[in-house]
């Protein structure tokens, strides 16, 4: 136990790329030194925050792996619907039809089948009540533009889904008369509660985006898809640079002593980011939920994980591993 390093973790968000984030977590619970104080979470990275989160409430970090794959395993398509290539292919149509059509047209039910397979898989009521860690999930009240967090003793369905609400493919989700959106607009992931009510100082955050792109997109798709990208990612880089530019100003200042100085000034940061392949990866994929698919994803996960803690595992608890000025200033 004394040789326990307890982090926060930050899960960035983007549909069925979200498996990638299942392979990352399922490395790293292999770990005996792994321990978590909290998480935060939007869209699929709020998924995963609470699968872990259930998983470890009910048997401890074996009990968080068998979590996370029955949530994941459960979302695939059967093996007779993918193998017929239209898993593939059913994504880039649903996104040119939201085009043209809104949620409110095409799904006027408001059908979601994510509601039942969270239903089934977690039991919000004990979670409420013996939540192993911190959670912070994001959403985005549509009115005002600012960022909800819901936390572990409120937790239910609908803020899962308010959290994973895209708006052209379902329907807002009310919460306690308000509705929200995805929470990629105000936050992805979300930072400052794992900076401000933490205790621990390393912070890993694992992304599905690549906080680098090189070239200028020029074609109609390829500026599309860079735009959507952006629209999910500036709010975190923009939250990033201000916690960077804090944690710079506090250590030219070390004879402030209050304890948010001392905070900002021992922060260490860690960073799992996406490989060459799925960064490459066409954004209608994220609604790709074959079995096949899924499971490479995971497997890049895996893989990534395995790299970090070859590489720096001995920073945890030492120094941060990343060149956050890099990215961020």
């Amino acid at each position: 136990m004394t040789n326990r390093i307890v982090i926060n973790l930050a899960l960035q968000g983007g549909g069925a790329h979200g498996a990638f984030t299942w392979g990352v977590l399922d490395r790293l619970l292999e770990e005996p030194w792994f321990a978590i104080e909290g998480v935060s979470g939007t869209s699929a990275g709020a998924m995963n925050a609470l699968m872990l989160a259930e998983g470890w409430r009910k048997g401890g970090p074996v009990g968080a792996k068998e979590q996370l794959a029955a949530f994941w395993t459960q979302l695939m398509l059967p093996e007779e619907v993918a193998s017929t290539g239209l898993a593939g292919s059913v994504g880039l149509l649903w996104q040119n039809l939201s085009t043209h059509l809104s949620p409110y047209d095409l799904n006027p039910f408001d059908i979601n089948p994510l509601r039942d397979t969270l239903e089934q898989q977690v039991d919000f009521e004990a979670l409420n009540r013996d939540c192993p860690f911190k959670l912070f999930i994001a959403a985005t009240e549509i009115e005002t533009g600012r960022l909800r967090l819901f936390r572990e003793p409120e937790l239910r369905v609908e803020h899962l889904l308010a959290s994973a609400c895209l708006p052209n493919l379902h329907q807002a989700v009310e919460v306690d008369g308000r509705y929200y959106w995805d929470g990629g607009f105000a936050g992805n992931p979300v930072l400052y509660p794992l900076v401000m009510e933490g205790r621990q100082r390393d912070l890993l955050m694992v992304l599905l985006q690549p906080l680098e792109r090189t070239g200028v997109p020029t074609t109609t798709q390829a500026i599309a898809d860079r735009v959507a990208e952006l629209g999910f990612l500036t709010t975190f880089m923009r939250e990033m640079r201000a916690i960077v530019l804090m944690q710079n100003k506090m250590r030219r200042r070390p004879w402030l002593l209050g304890s948010l100085a001392r905070r900002f000034r021992h922060l260490r940061f860690h960073l799992i980011g996406p490989d060459e392949t799925l960064a490459a990866l066409h954004r209608s994929t994220k609604l790709d939920t074959s079995k096949t698919f899924l499971n490479q994803l995971r497997e890049r996960g895996r893989e990534r994980a395995e790299r970090f803690i070859g590489l720096h595992r001995a920073k945890l608890g030492v120094r941060t591993s990343c060149v956050l000025q890099r990215y961020f200033l």
